[in-house]
């Protein structure tokens, strides 16, 4: 600090700008002008000593020092509501907004029945997934809680294994089962080379040797929308494929290898209440 107080207000509006990402949406959500939330975070940045957001074309984006402080200020931001309820004698709500990523079908299919739950006991709480494949760095909080197939080992990162995926091989029932151990004449849907090594595609190449791969993609909607229509046989999450009414498991005599959930957030959101009551939601799914 330069000498100077830190204003509640002004750490109230740099939540706003590292949420919305542009000061007109910050002021939106917070009820006030834009010129104002300007002003507040010019006197945050100059009270701190530091430059807390990069001014790019596209809007704010956190600098290093931007992203090191942001979980401190929910912490503030958590305090500061419990506090106002505890005058107010109400009853704890959650507030705030949280940040989500995992793989393409798993927050559609897997997900979002989760999340609405959640957002019916908690409305005034809400939820951005992405879903992509590049992995979201927790610590510069580009996400708040991440899912993805494999061990967190980056360090200050709480994690837990969420659940065991099964897989199997799907096709459409007049394709007919595959022969076993050859695949002379079957076509396969499969994941892109990028993803050649995974544990699914290396089964089926092996199970299958002599099928061809007819398309590929790193998307496992796409695979399974390709499989339906007939296009030839994929190994598949069994809670993907289950869910297409149209796509039937085909048994080779030996099943296809299945993967682990991982979940992870970083240590300093431990305490942050919205995080806890959606990991307390989200583990229902390891029940399953």
């Amino acid at each position: 600090m330069n000498g100077s107080n830190l204003e509640w207000s002004d750490v109230r509006v740099f939540l706003a700008i590292a949420r919305c990402g542009t000061l007109g949406a910050a002021a939106r959500m917070i009820g006030q002008t834009q010129p104002t939330m300007g002003r507040r975070l010019r006197a945050l940045e100059e009270a701190l000593g530091h430059v807390l957001f990069q001014r790019t074309s596209d809007g704010f984006v956190l600098t290093d020092e931007g992203a090191a402080v942001l979980s401190h200020a929910e912490r503030m931001e958590e305090e500061a509501l419990g506090f106002t309820r505890a005058l107010a004698g109400q009853e704890a709500k959650l507030t705030g907004s949280l940040r989500v990523s995992s793989s393409d079908w798993f927050g559609v299919h897997v997900l979002t029945p989760v999340f609405a739950r959640f957002l019916a006991k908690h409305p005034e709480v809400s939820i951005e997934l992405v879903t992509d494949a590049r992995r979201y760095n927790l610590a510069r909080r580009e996400a708040d809680l991440v899912f993805r197939i494999t061990p967190f080992d980056e360090p200050d990162i709480v994690q837990r294994k969420l659940m065991h995926m099964d897989y199997a091989l799907y096709g459409c029932a007049h394709l007919g089962s595959p022969e076993i151990g050859n695949g002379e004449g079957q076509t396969l849907i499969s994941m892109d080379s990028a993803f050649d090594h995974l544990p699914d595609v290396v089964w089926i190449k092996r199970m299958l040797p002599r099928a061809s791969i007819v398309f590929g993609s790193n998307n496992r909607e796409a695979q399974a929308r390709m499989c339906a229509l007939g296009a030839g046989f994929a190994v598949l999450p069994c809670r993907l494929g289950d869910a297409d009414k149209r796509l039937v498991r085909f048994d080779l005599g030996e099943a296809p290898p299945g993967r682990d959930v991982w979940l992870g957030y970083h240590r300093d959101l431990k305490r942050v209440a919205r995080l806890r009551a959606l990991l307390d939601e989200t583990m229902s799914l390891g029940e399953r």
